[in-house]
């Protein structure tokens, strides 16, 4: 049957909400390693709680937080068993459990990595648990002082609601899609509409609580300030487990304006493109001014902190070209706001944010954080050659500016503070087959290569919430992640900041017992 047209765009708008060669890996764990760790486990955790391949439950558990269906087709490995944590004992547990009995541990809250690492390896050989964060979702506000602990497995969606239902003027900075973990979210940085006014979601944190390698909780004042500054931006999974995050809410306004304005080829789309480059960054904070690119058509989509009266007066001063008028206009709180901003209709009441259920595709995404603008033939070169093909799935720019460049790039380990906007290609599907499969990823991987020329070099950077494994994996020197050859990925996401990561990772897990694809590997000690 055909998809509806409302389906399609759902779709489309829920491919924003998704995060080779293969990975040289330990020594696979034997069967008694993993009758050991089932055991132990046990001992600490209700067997319910506990699934194997064997378990009635485990294909339902697994499947439950899956976005990407690429990472579940034969030849990726699946996890040898999934915990799934109803308590901070439990992820205790887990943690002990693996360093005892040789089975490294993954952790997922959301699902929504691009490359489906929390749930999944591309190692077919690899062998690993999964602790399932997505039941630890409390949302306890303090309204007195504007602040929230927030369970890593709630979703972004979860904590607008929350927040919006303790104050009308309490929102969150962090991304537009409302079923995205929380956990993964904050662990990568966190970009969204909010960003330009207050910085990104980890600018925000006030205190985490974490199990470390040796199963300690630990929160602020325990950990020390290396190991907070490296989780709050790291991509996850390489320093300890984090359950819980501490976060300021930020004020808004009772009523914020949005706006969605579409234009075609022949109605000067790429010339607003590229005017749009120079002018985004540089709106005041209070206005956020994203691009769509989709069904060769581009969508000009805002978030106004502020009456239409004043957008209207901004818009004309600042970006004339683009004809917005207050017809254009749509008043509305600011919870409402990220409603729209997903859905691309307020006409949806508030409680559809508590929808934790994602879409499922196949995904591949590739990413550039933009430095320089792209002229104007470049844009046309990309729309002629790649746009009006049917792999063409959404082409987005997000942009930088405002707050984001009053912040140090080494604040977190977030480093592209300083960079003009965002830029993502997607492309999903929904048919499974090779010839699909080598289709698809042949566009995306297409338009990455065409605009490479026009894009920062030693390193081309990437945002680690977007991630890539095309741009490398990690391999073993002895039993540790090898420092100089993650560098060849690492400085991509993290810039100058990666070594300080590594750095840390030598104090705090210099076993290396916490690794996956792309995690941060120890310091040689030579390097120090």
């Amino acid at each position: 049957m055909a998809r509806s047209t409302t389906t399609i765009l759902h779709l489309l708008v829920a491919a924003l909400c998704i995060l080779s060669s293969a990975i040289t890996s330990s020594s696979a764990a034997s069967s008694s390693d993993v009758d050991g760790f089932i055991s132990c486990l046990s001992a600490s955790i209700p067997p319910s709680r506990i699934k194997t391949p064997a378990s009635t439950n485990y294909s339902s558990q697994l499947m439950s937080a899956v976005h990407n269906l690429r990472y579940v087709l034969p030849g990726i490995a699946r996890p040898l068993v999934i915990v799934a944590a109803g308590e901070p004992a439990h992820a205790q547990a887990t943690v002990l459990c693996g360093r005892r009995n040789s089975v490294r541990v993954r952790t997922r809250s959301g699902g929504h990595d691009y490359e489906g690492i929390s749930y999944a390896s591309i190692h077919p050989n690899e062998h690993f648990a999964v602790l399932d964060l997505g039941e630890l979702r409390s949302i306890n506000i303090d309204t007195s002082r504007a602040e929230a602990w927030v369970g890593v497995g709630a979703t972004l969606g979860e904590l607008y609601y929350a927040a919006g239902a303790a104050n009308k003027t309490f929102g969150f900075p962090a991304g537009n899609c409302p079923t995205v973990g929380v956990g993964g979210h904050l662990s990568g940085g966190g970009f969204g509409a909010l960003s330009r006014k207050y910085g990104l979601s980890v600018d925000n944190v006030i205190d985490a609580v974490v199990v470390d390698v040796e199963g300690r909780l630990l929160n602020r004042s325990t950990m020390g300030k290396d190991l907070f500054w490296a989780i709050r931006g790291s991509g996850g999974e390489s320093f300890g487990v984090v359950l819980s995050w501490k976060v300021r809410l930020v004020p808004v306004p009772e009523t914020v304006t949005v706006f969605s304005i579409r234009r075609l080829r022949n109605q000067s789309a790429v010339e607003l493109i590229t005017k749009w480059q120079e002018i985004s960054p540089a709106l005041p904070r209070d206005l956020y001014l994203r691009v769509l690119i989709q069904n060769q058509q581009v969508n000009f989509v805002s978030l106004f902190l502020g009456r239409c009266g004043e957008l209207v007066d901004t818009m004309r001063a600042r970006f004339p070209d683009l004809g917005m008028t207050e017809r254009d206009c749509q008043e509305m709180s600011w919870v409402k706001s990220t409603v729209f901003f997903f859905y691309n209709t307020a006409n949806l009441p508030a409680e559809v944010l508590l929808n934790r259920t994602g879409a499922n595709y196949f995904l591949k995404v590739k990413s550039d954080n933009v430095q320089e603008p792209l002229p104007r033939q470049a844009w046309e070169s990309l729309w002629d050659k790649w746009l009006e093909k049917p792999e063409a799935a959404l082409v987005m720019l997000d942009p930088y500016g405002g707050v984001m460049r009053t912040i140090s790039p080494s604040a977190t380990p977030f480093p592209h503070r300083n960079d003009l906007y965002q830029l993502q290609f997607f492309s999903f599907w929904f048919e499974n087959g090779t010839e699909t499969l080598e289709k698809r990823l042949s566009w995306v991987r297409g338009v990455y290569e065409d605009l490479a020329p026009y894009m920062p070099k030693n390193p081309r950077t990437v945002y680690v919430n977007y991630r890539d494994l095309d741009i490398g994996i990690n391999e073993l020197e002895g039993n540790v992640t090898s420092y100089a050859k993650a560098r060849v990925w690492g400085e991509k996401y993290f810039k100058g900041n990666f070594k300080r990561l590594a750095a840390v990772k030598s104090k705090v897990d210099p076993d290396d017992f916490f690794r996956n694809e792309q995690s941060i590997p120890p310091l040689p000690a030579a390097k120090w």
